[in-house]
């Protein structure tokens, strides 16, 4: 088991200064374990309690009179399953001197758990878990994060087969079962089918009209299929950043799937030959670097875009900081070189530097305010 101890501190932190925290992440994240290795740690009263077990449910008919007489912190796993909760946390964080916090965990984002937002305002923190990242499996074992993706047990699966199988499997039980659970009522073959279009799609701008024209369905079909697999984890929408500079921006957001190991799956892709030698590696890879370093970084998704002109100038991520904007590219190449984009950007956006993430081994500066970093150190050239 790899501790998550950068999370574990940050929810910690959490629970000091709110009532209740939520943790939201992809169905087999990691969540329940992470909580699971926070309780070990915890002084004090526990309870957990599973939303998915018939005798929490049963014990919750009543969700006021079975929650006011615990003390300590209180677990309630898979929260998404009965979102009306939420009225009755509010009334128990709202008691003076209460005696406990509450520890959420959900699959969906506080979007699609509107309750949550509008019961719990000014009382409620959210953590977003993600995969494995970097620093919690080491620098030396990022080929293998890229190929398996950072679901716990495809990237720990004692065989690529193992571990491929696993994430197929994941894939049909979120359509089968976890979004019917959220009461989303979509036809599981057609959002497979969209799902694997998408993956097609990976690191391109959105276009909901060539979607919707290849499964034969509306354009608000499409968008719908592409927001239910945002809010539940599975795809990332980075938005266009767009301002005033005199030149027309690209404002569709960019669409990419957030495990890569789930993509490679979606692509039918078991081994790092086959993805060396498909069409998709480039992307492929840029979308594992872009999580890779909004992680190091721990951006928040307020903060993060990417930017185009309609005249050629791209900048693959902007994260955006008070006054303070990073850039970043991201090339699969050991020796990136300088380009007319990046120097448009730069000046365009005001950077106060850009990062190229590459895939040698050296780092060193391309120009002022432009430097090279090789993936594999991100650990220590980037710091939070």
């Amino acid at each position: 088991m790899i501790e998550r101890t950068r999370h574990r501190r940050r929810v910690t932190a959490l629970l000091h200064g709110f009532p209740v925290v939520a943790i939201l992440g992809a169905r087999q994240v990691g969540k329940t374990t992470l909580t699971r290795q926070l309780l070990a740690r915890h002084r004090g009263p526990t309870t957990f309690l599973d939303l998915e077990s018939p005798e929490d449910l049963a014990l919750l008919a009543d969700p006021l009179l079975a929650l006011r007489p615990l003390r300590g912190l209180v677990v309630i796993d898979e929260v998404q399953r009965r979102p009306e909760l939420f009225a009755t946390l509010r009334v128990l964080a709202d008691e003076p001197r209460t005696p406990r916090h509450f520890l959420v965990l959900g699959s969906a984002s506080p979007e699609l758990l509107r309750q949550s937002s509008e019961s719990l305002a000014g009382r409620i923190a959210f953590h977003e878990l993600g995969g494995f990242s970097l620093d919690e499996v080491g620098a030396t074992r990022w080929e293998p994060l890229w190929r398996r993706g950072g679901f716990p047990r495809a990237f720990l699966a004692r065989s690529e087969r193992d571990s491929l199988r696993w994430r197929q499997e994941l894939v049909r039980t979120y359509l089968e079962r976890d979004l019917p659970a959220l009461g989303l009522r979509l036809p599981a073959p057609a959002l497979r089918r969209f799902w694997m279009m998408v993956a097609h799609y990976h690191g391109q701008v959105w276009n909901s009209s060539d979607l919707a024209r290849s499964l034969g369905v509306a354009h608000t079909t499409v968008q719908r299929y592409l927001d239910v697999l945002t809010e539940t984890f599975m795809l990332r929408q980075l938005p266009s950043w767009h301002e005033n500079i005199g030149k027309r921006q690209v404002k569709a957001p960019k669409v990419y799937v957030r495990d890569s190991g789930l993509l490679h799956a979606l692509l039918g892709l078991a081994t790092t030959r086959e993805i060396e030698s498909h069409p998709k590696v480039g992307a492929s890879w840029e979308g594992f670097a872009l999580d890779q370093v909004v992680s190091r970084l721990e951006a928040r998704p307020e903060e993060c875009f990417f930017w185009a002109t309609h005249g050629g100038a791209e900048l693959d991520l902007l994260i955006v900081r008070g006054k303070t904007r990073l850039g970043f590219e991201f090339k699969r190449s050991t020796t990136p070189a300088v380009t007319r984009s990046m120097l448009v950007a730069l000046e365009d956006l005001r950077l106060a530097e850009l990062c190229v993430v590459h895939a040698g081994t050296r780092s060193y500066r391309l120009a002022p305010r432009i430097r090279a970093v090789p993936f594999p150190r991100l650990l220590t050239e980037l710091r939070p």
